[in-house]
């Protein structure tokens, strides 16, 4: 149950900035709002203030906002924003995938200053370091036992003795060397619960995979004075968006020239189990994951797709090189097909999704 509840709070506070950036920027260029909902309808009750009623909606999952001549209608009426100049509509649009950027500077700033878990060298001498399971292999002795990515060592035993005081990944990988072919007891903090595992570390490993199947950090909580803070937050979300660009593009590119996609393609399900896990080991980890699934809906959004910012910025470019708007009837028809699309494209994730689980 606190899983639902920190999963609704976080993809409501996702959409809800998104809509956020919409509506002030839309407002400061003397577009009419006509509403601005927290949560989707069905409406529970609204208060107008102004022009523009703020509502209270039942299915609490972000917002909207309900902008004046939003589908190209009352051109002749200053208020609506068909009427505006392009740049104009144009920075309304962007303003979402804007705020969702500034979204994520702020909370791994944020990080940043509380002390955030950072990778460090077996060869730093840093107070508190502690050694963390990263990723765990497919049907590896780790999957099979239970271990969790995530998970920190606290001790290990076994046929050569005992380990204690685990603070270098070196400790860990001489140990498992030492007790090849043999079980032997892992001791993990998980979360704010200590747990015991046994596993057989294999002998003969694939390559690539080590002993136990599992990827290893050394880590240590680094705290930053708030200007450096900033700083490194704004740098970190840059280098991720990056990252799922060129993720993205690759995506794309395989799924054109193959009709297969590579990599794995994550639903509100996956999000869902993401989070509970994020959930098991503390604020920070939830704090960087609502970081970085604001920087995902940043970079969806941006995209020139029909139904999306990014395509109805494409729409404004097109009807500044011809110097006239495109039909409406064809646009809509575009973006219509287009939500079309996204509505399959997430059942058919979320459908995959499922399967995992059972």
């Amino acid at each position: 149950m606190l899983t639902v509840i920190i999963f609704i709070i976080i993809l409501g506070i996702l959409i809800f900035v998104h809509e956020l950036g919409h509506f002030f920027v839309a407002k400061k260029n003397g577009v009419k709002v006509e509403e601005f909902g927290f949560g989707f309808p069905p409406r529970i009750f609204g208060v107008k203030r102004g022009e523009t009623i703020y509502s209270i909606n039942l299915i609490p999952l972000g917002g909207f906002v309900k902008i004046f001549g939003e589908d190209g209608q009352e051109k002749e009426n200053h208020h609506s924003f068909a009427a505006k100049k392009v740049w104009q509509r144009a920075i309304i649009l962007v303003a979402g995938v804007a705020m969702n950027v500034l979204l994520a500077i702020f909370l791994l700033s944020l990080g940043n200053i509380i002390g955030t878990p950072t990778a460090i060298e077996d060869s730093q001498n840093v107070e508190g370091a502690k050694v963390q399971i990263t990723v765990v292999a497919f049907q590896s002795p780790a999957e099979q036992a239970g271990i969790k990515a995530g998970d920190i060592f606290i001790k290990m035993s076994g046929g050569s003795g005992q380990l204690s005081d685990i603070i270098k990944v070196s400790q860990v990988q001489d140990f498992t060397e030492k007790n090849k072919g043999q079980e032997i007891s892992v001791f993990l903090e998980r979360g704010k619960n200590q747990i015991e595992l046994k596993l057989t570390p294999r002998a003969n490993p694939p390559q690539e995979e080590g002993a136990m199947g599992v990827g290893l950090a050394r880590v240590a909580v680094i705290s930053l004075p708030w200007h450096r803070a900033i700083y490194e937050g704004a740098v970190s979300v840059f280098a991720l968006a990056w990252l799922i660009l060129t993720a993205v593009g690759n995506l794309f590119w395989h799924l054109v020239t193959t009709g297969k996609t590579t990599g794995e393609i994550t639903g509100p399900v996956g999000i869902f189990q993401i989070t509970g896990q994020a959930a098991q080991m503390g604020f920070i980890y939830l704090l960087n994951l609502t970081a970085l699934l604001s920087i995902n809906l940043a970079i969806i959004n941006a995209l020139p797709f029909p139904a999306l910012d990014g395509g109805r910025l494409l729409f404004l470019l097109i009807e500044k090189i011809k110097g006239s708007p495109v039909s409406q009837k064809i646009e809509r028809t575009i973006h219509s097909a287009g939500f079309v699309f996204l509505i399959i494209l997430m059942v058919l994730i979320t459908a995959r999704d499922v399967m995992k689980i059972f």
